[in-house]
């Protein structure tokens, strides 16, 4: 799985769901989002970038994925 990639797409949806006035609801949006939409090694992917750091990803999604769903 490319993490450059996941990361990009990650960011893609917290800018979608940054435009909502409220940020608990953004927050839950995005990760809803991904485990809704996403495979679950694509998910697995994305936990161990943020376990390595996070780097490059929007702070929603850290947000998110440190409240998920």
């Amino acid at each position: 799985m490319d993490t450059d990639n996941l990361v990009q797409m990650a960011n893609r949806i917290a800018q979608f769901f940054e435009a909502m006035p409220d940020r608990a609801e953004a927050r839950s949006g995005v990760a809803q989002h991904i485990e809704r939409f996403w495979a679950p090694r694509m998910r697995q992917a994305l936990a161990a970038h943020l376990a390595a750091g996070g780097q490059g990803l929007h702070p929603l999604v850290l947000e998110a994925l440190a409240h998920p769903v």
